[in-house]
C-alpha cells in the first residue's frame, strides 16, 4: 500500500530535501509552505518520481487555517500516514536590541505554529485510528544559544510539547517521532559564522527520513557526533557557551 506524507515548510532546506527522498521512495507528497512558486517548482520536479504530489499555501503562523489545509491533504491523498512539522526560521535577535517583533515571529512560527499543526495532525490519525506525527526541533533546543534565544525557547517548547504528546497518545496507534537536527547544510544556517560537524542537506535529510520510516522515538540528526556532543552542551559553563 503507498504511503502518504505531508510536509510542512517544504518549499526549500530541510522539507524540500525530506520531500526528494520520501518521493524517490514512493511516497505520496502534500507539500505546504508560504512560497507558493517554490512549492510549484518542487511539484514539477518530483511529479515523475511521486505517485501523487500536491502542494496547499500555507502560513502557519495564520493558526486558524491549519486544520483545514490537513483535512484538505488527507482527503486529496486519501488520508495521512505521517505528517511532518517543519516549518520555522531561525532570526538572530539578541535581546534590549529592539528585536521583540522578530522574536516574536520565531515563537509563532516556530512554537505556535507548530503546535497547531501537531494539534491538527493528532485529531486527524485519531479519525483514521492511525498515523506518525513527526517534529523537527534542533540541538539548539539544549540550550539558550546567544542571539538566538527566542529560536531555542522555540525548539526546546516544541520538544516538550512532542514529550506531552507522546505521553497522550500511549496506547494509541500513533507514532511521535521528534528529530533535533545539528548543523545540516541549509539557508537557515549559513550565515553562522560556526557550524561544526556539517553535513550536506543531501545526506542529512537523507537521514531524517530514514529515522521517520524506522518510527523512532527520538533521535539528533546526525546521531553521531550529535549524541554526544549533545551530552557536553548540557554541562557547558556559560562562558564557554557564549563562545560558540
Amino acid at each position: 500500500m503507498t504511503k502518504s506524507v505531508l510536509i510542512t515548510g517544504a518549499s526549500r532546506g530541510l522539507g524540500a530535501g525530506m520531500a526528494r527522498h520520501f518521493a524517490e521512495r514512493g511516497f505520496k507528497l502534500a507539500l505546504t509552505a508560504r512560497d507558493a512558486s517554490s512549492l510549484a517548482q518542487l511539484q514539477a520536479e518530483l511529479a515523475t518520481q511521486s505517485p501523487q504530489v500536491i502542494v496547499k499555501s500555507l502560513d502557519v503562523s495564520a493558526f486558524d487555517t491549519i486544520p483545514a489545509v490537513v483535512t484538505e491533504c488527507a482527503g486529496e491523498l486519501g488520508g495521512l500516514d505521517i505528517v511532518v512539522v517543519n516549518a520555522g526560521v531561525a532570526i538572530a535577535a539578541a535581546s534590549g536590541k529592539g528585536s521583540f517583533q522578530s522574536m516574536r515571529e520565531t515563537i509563532d512560527i516556530n512554537l505556535i505554529g507548530a503546535i497547531a499543526t501537531a494539534d491538527a495532525a493528532v485529531e486527524l490519525f485519531r479519525e483514521q485510528g492511525r498515523g506518525q506525527l513527526v517534529g523537527i526541533t534542533s540541538v539548539a533546543a539544549l540550550r539558550g544559544m546567544k542571539r538566538q534565544g527566542a529560536y531555542s525557547a522555540s525548539k526546546a517548547g516544541f520538544s516538550k510539547y512532542l514529550e506531552a504528546v507522546r505521553c497522550e497518545t500511549v496506547g494509541e496507534d500513533i507514532t511521535v517521532t521528534e528529530l533535533a537536527p545539528g548543523y545540516i547544510d541549509t539557508d537557515l544556517n549559513r550565515s553562522l559564522a560556526s557550524r561544526p560537524f556539517l553535513v550536506s542537506a543531501e545526506k542529512g535529510t537523507g537521514i531524517m527520513v530514514d529515522l521517520i520510516e524506522r518510527g523512532v522515538g527520538f533521535r539528533y540528526v546526525p546521531p553521531w557526533p550529535w549524541a554526544l556532543v549533545a551530552q557536553v552542551m548540557k554541562v557547558l559553563p556559560v562562558a564557554l557557551l557564549r563562545r560558540m
